[in-house]
């Protein structure tokens, strides 16, 4: 069979596909009387990736397979025909994320530890639900507590092959109990781990309008200075006039005739 209708085929069946696909699955293209080998196909795979270089698609190696991906600079524009927004997930649930993306398999209690706060079960769920992580072992010890990692397809989203692309951290292990710079690598990884920084701000900001809305009100003297000052040297006068008021006559009569 011709180079080139080998390649035609691969990359019809790449772009077609809904899913990576394997050297093993593209080999199932071609019946035993074309004689296409797997090494055939991996150096056709190789030579689509230089044919597409400078175009907006690029032929990747994931952990499920090859497939067809948008570069990252055609994000924004690809956007405008979807504007619907990627879930947004919690700074505690992208931190998790990347406590056990780097120091896989690590148990609830390893994550706590390095996190310095429980972890609620449902920033588990959320990670399980999005196929991200999964139980790949218990530890031996006390209750056998479970031990997870990622799955492939975490690697998938992350447009990496294995772990070992995962970025390296420039500085000692003790980097791994700050969460943030370890969630802050996975974003620049992918757009689809974005952290909601503005939406955060956002809530801080209304929170603290908020708080001042409900604070006692503070009453402030309206007019002029020395109208103000009038009228409380006119309440002070009503109230020296009442503490100093004479006695009825009536009352002085009756006390004198007690007296007498």
């Amino acid at each position: 069979m011709e180079e080139d209708l080998i390649s035609k085929v691969i990359e019809t069946a790449l772009l077609c596909a809904n899913e990576p696909m394997k050297v093993a699955e593209l080999a199932k293209l071609f019946a035993e009387v074309d004689a296409v080998s797997n090494d055939a196909i991996k150096q056709q795979l190789l030579n689509l990736q230089s044919q597409w270089e400078n175009k907006g698609l690029e032929l990747v190696e994931l952990a499920s397979g090859w497939r067809f991906q948008s570069r990252p600079d055609m994000q924004k524009y690809l956007e405008r025909l979807n504007p619907e927004k990627p879930p947004k997930y919690s700074r505690a649930v992208m931190e998790t994320l990347a406590i056990i993306a780097w120091r896989q398999p690590v148990t609830r209690g390893d994550i706590e530890d390095i996190r310095g706060v429980s972890v609620s079960s449902q920033i588990i769920k959320t990670l399980e639900d999005r196929d991200w992580i999964e139980v790949i072992g218990h530890r031996e010890g006390p209750g056998r507590p479970a031990l997870f990692g990622t799955t492939k397809h975490f690697l998938d989203d992350m447009g990496l092959k294995s772990l070992a692309q995962l970025p390296e951290l420039e500085t000692n292990p003790d980097m791994l109990s700050n969460d943030p710079t370890l969630a802050q690598l996975l974003q620049e990884q992918s757009p689809q781990l974005s952290l909601p920084h503005e939406e955060q701000e956002a809530d801080t900001t209304e929170g603290e309008v908020i708080s001042d809305m409900v604070k006692e009100p503070t009453l402030e003297p309206t007019g002029d200075a020395s109208e103000n000052t009038a009228r409380e040297g006119e309440n002070d006068s009503l109230k020296n006039d009442e503490s100093t008021q004479p006695i009825d006559d009536d009352d002085n009569q009756d006390n004198k005739n007690f007296l007498d």
